[in-house]
């Protein structure tokens, strides 16, 4: 290094070097005594590793001494006593079962407990009833059958009643309800090729009375602005409706809201092979048969009184050949299945109580013996509620009309319903809106093919579950009665 590089930290001029500092020479032995290494911490080694020994800590001043105590500590902890050792290992060979059970109960515990409480807790900010929205209640109102889709938000002039739905009024009913009262749901019974819609009901619960509503509609009504069928039926509305961006029961929704002014909160679908397999699973129904029906040549349903199989109710539902009034009798015919239907859903409560009925419902739920936008918990709501009506309580009507020809754009004329308008809302004011105001003739697309009736036999068909249940049978055609 050169010297003009090594400055003196005593010097204050700015340019000229600082002279080298001095060293002290020392003597060997204190050059030995300053460099002495200060002693290290020893940790004892021992065969157990679940004994450990305290180091006492050493400084500077102590020397030698701490040394030696630390050596002297380190030998005896490397030899442990006998009774120690095998303290020790007594211990590590303990059974640490009932430690390892605690540990598992513990976090069991606290795993349920979280469980509960986030499947409980609101999953968004959500202004209003937070419950509706838990990720519980996400489970409750899981609808594995809602294979048609959800139906579009309803808007529908209801027309609410304001001097009956008040602020404050509720019937009790916990379902997502279009009007305060009541629960529609829409039913569809297909043909075998799942394309018609040949059984059209709609089941009107009337909470707020304790009543139910049931309204038949004819396949055939004739509805040319709903459809590209040239038939004009309401029944091929599903599968040929207009308005193709809607979903196919999204149509038949539309078409039955538009006509007849009755909101639809829900609907189910089913086949006529699936009405097999409910009857069988709930043991058959009981019903009377004044006069044998021949369905087919292999498939006759004997006279008296019989329990229906599954397979003689779909023959009992279907059959039209020997009626009089054809798709009207056959129509006729359901009433009387309804009403013996009911008596068997009465039984079930009665005789195996409400936990064997919602033992089927949930059997049919499962097996998918319908499709439905309800969940297990709404229909199980929806049962409890119907168990509670009498066959007095219940009421049936078929939309008012008559047989007309309609002549097609495709040139043909087609055997249909024509709808009696102003009988129909007289009809529908008086039964199906409980909650509205009355329907007007401008609120209703009905459209009239015949305007000179014929015959007004069927403006008036209401009738109790009661009173239909000692109905006779439909008149019969002689002529068409097998030979």
């Amino acid at each position: 290094m050169a010297q003009n590089e090594i400055k003196d930290p005593g010097e204050n001029t700015g340019s000229s070097p600082k002279p080298l500092r001095k060293l002290t020479k020392i003597s060997s032995q204190q050059a030995q005594e300053q460099n002495r290494p200060k002693p290290l911490r020893k940790l004892p080694t021992v065969n157990d590793p679940g004994v450990h020994f305290r180091e006492p800590e050493t400084t500077p001043d102590n020397g030698n001494a701490a040394a030696g105590a630390m050596k002297a500590e380190s030998a005896a902890a490397r030899k442990p006593s006998k009774t120690v050792k095998n303290a020790h290992e007594k211990k590590a060979q303990a059974p640490r079962g009932a430690d390892f059970l605690v540990k598992l109960l513990s976090v069991a515990a606290s795993l349920f407990l979280v469980c509960a409480m986030a499947l409980n807790m609101p999953i968004i900010r959500y202004k209003g009833e937070t419950s509706n929205i838990s990720i519980m209640n996400m489970f409750k109102q899981w609808k594995p059958l809602n294979k048609e889709g959800d139906l579009e938000q309803n808007n529908m002039d209801l027309k609410i009643n304001s001097d009956i739905i008040i602020k404050d009024f509720t019937d009790g009913l916990d379902l997502p309800q279009l009007i305060e009262g009541q629960y529609s749901i829409l039913l569809l019974g297909f043909d075998e090729e799942e394309f018609n819609t040949d059984v059209m009901w709609v089941l009107e619960f009337d909470i707020g009375h304790g009543k139910l509503n049931i309204l038949q509609i004819p396949r055939d009504c004739c509805l040319p602005d709903y459809t590209d069928s040239p038939t004009g039926k309401i029944n091929s509305v599903y599968a040929m409706g207009r308005n193709y961006n809607l979903t196919p029961i999204q149509k038949v929704v539309n078409a039955v809201q538009e006509n007849f002014g009755i909101p639809i909160d829900a609907y189910i679908t089913t086949a006529c092979f699936d009405i097999v397999d409910m009857v069988d699973l709930i043991g058959g129904i009981p019903i009377n048969i004044e006069n044998e029906i021949m369905y087919e040549a292999d498939k006759i349903i004997p006279a008296g009184d019989i329990v229906l199989t599954g397979a003689q109710a779909e023959w009992f539902i279907r059959f039209r050949r020997e009626w009089m009034e054809g798709d009207i009798g056959r129509m006729q015919n359901q009433r009387r299945f309804m009403a013996a239907a009911m008596n068997k859903l009465q039984s079930i409560v009665k005789d195996e109580g409400r936990i064997k009925l919602y033992s089927y419902l949930k059997q049919i739920y499962d097996n998918e013996y319908l499709y439905t936008n309800l969940s297990m918990e709404d229909i199980g709501m929806v049962a409890d509620f119907a168990s509670t009506l009498s066959m007095d309580d219940v009421t049936v009507n078929m939309v008012p009309g008559e047989g007309a020809k309609y002549p097609a754009p495709d040139g043909v004329e087609y055997d249909v319903y024509s709808v009696h308008k102003r009988a129909t809302l007289d009809m529908l004011n008086k039964y199906y809106r409980p909650y509205q105001n009355s329907m007007k003739w401008t609120d209703s697309t009905i459209q009239e093919l015949i305007t000179d009736y014929v015959y007004d036999v069927y403006d008036d068909t209401a009738a109790t579950l009661e009173e239909i249940e000692d109905s006779t049978e439909p008149q019969r055609n002689p002529a068409k009665a097998p030979r």
